[in-house]
């Protein structure tokens, strides 16, 4: 095992997050089980860290094929590496409290005015954002907007009390108007809206050796227990997870402060809203794709990829 393998983290790392012993509550609304198998690759990674988070919630919102049964598969997934889990921390969540919290959202995209009806969904949204606790709740959005858009509806006074890091593009598209909904409704909603940033997890970044998209799941996931197994068998085995810097962000860094450095990248402030947080425009920070694409801010992401990589690297064997 290499010199660097072996540290905690690098020094260089920021400091903060979930790794420095902040405690965050989570809600994850996801398409997982849809187009894309990038989220089982995140729920996965979600899953070995969730001992540092309380988890309060899984929302199928696709809308798309995706349901939440996509969610139960995966905690079956973790229930055969629970034991092993639970011996490097007793705070990993039983099977049974992570299958207590699936929830399922909506099946289709709003309607033209952005809202429908609630959903078993939308209505856990609301009510775990009303629960009398000081700290926020964290929505990761890597799916559609549907149903958070239903419940800030259904309940507008949930908006002070949550934060949002939503994977946009694709996810945005997939239903246009729930999320035009809360950006003209909701001006004051602290949001990230990361429509670029993301792709630096996969794109870019020190690329050497194991920690090549294919060669880092061959070699670290593969093997390593049922999750790492599971991770294998997505995405032909190789890294995208690209929901997974809105989980990064809180592991790594000041999740209070956007602007500042952290595993899930470097936002900037959309100078007309008071608390949105947009991709760093800055052609410094901006990563291209081979076939030429700019990706905004993905750089703020991938300058921290060998850290990331050998602590994720750490999680997976866990599962051994």
């Amino acid at each position: 095992m290499t010199d660097d393998r072996a540290k905690p983290n690098s020094s260089e790392s920021p400091k903060g997050g979930a790794l420095d012993g902040e405690r965050h509550r989570v809600l994850v609304l996801s398409d997982i089980g849809g187009r894309d198998e990038d989220d089982a690759q995140s729920l996965v990674h979600y899953l070995l860290y969730a001992d540092l988070f309380d988890t309060e919630g899984f929302v199928s919102s696709p809308p798309g094929a995706g349901r939440a049964k996509d969610f139960l598969d995966a905690i079956d997934v973790y229930e055969k590496d629970y034991a092993k889990l639970a011996g490097h921390s007793p705070r990993y969540p039983t099977p049974d409290s992570l299958r207590a919290v699936v929830k399922q959202g909506a099946g289709a995209p709003s309607p033209r005015q952005g809202v429908d009806h609630p959903t078993e969904g939308s209505k856990w949204i609301v009510e775990c954002a009303r629960r009398d606790d000081p700290r926020p709740l964290w929505v990761l959005v890597w799916g559609a907007m549907t149903d958070l858009a239903q419940a800030l509806h259904d309940a507008p006074d949930i908006a002070p009390r949550i934060r949002v890091h939503f994977i946009a593009g694709t996810n945005e598209e997939s239903d246009q108007t729930a999320f035009d909904y809360v950006r003209f409704e909701f001006r004051d909603l602290w949001l990230i809206y990361d429509k670029t940033t993301f792709r630096g997890w996969y794109i870019g970044g020190d690329q050497e050796g194991d920690l090549e998209n294919g060669a880092f799941v061959e070699t670290h996931a593969k093997g390593h227990g049922a999750l790492g197994d599971r991770f294998a068998s997505l995405r032909h085995g190789r890294i995208k997870m690209a929901d997974t810097p809105t989980v990064a962000y809180l592991l790594r860094g000041d999740p209070d402060d956007p602007e500042s450095e952290s595993w899930g990248g470097r936002f900037v402030r959309d100078s007309d809203r008071p608390a949105w947080w947009k991709d760093d425009p800055s052609p410094s920070f901006a990563e291209m794709s081979t076939d030429g694409v700019r990706f905004r801010g993905a750089r703020t992401i991938n300058m921290w990829r060998r850290d990331y990589l050998r602590d994720f690297e750490r999680r997976l064997d866990r599962c051994i």
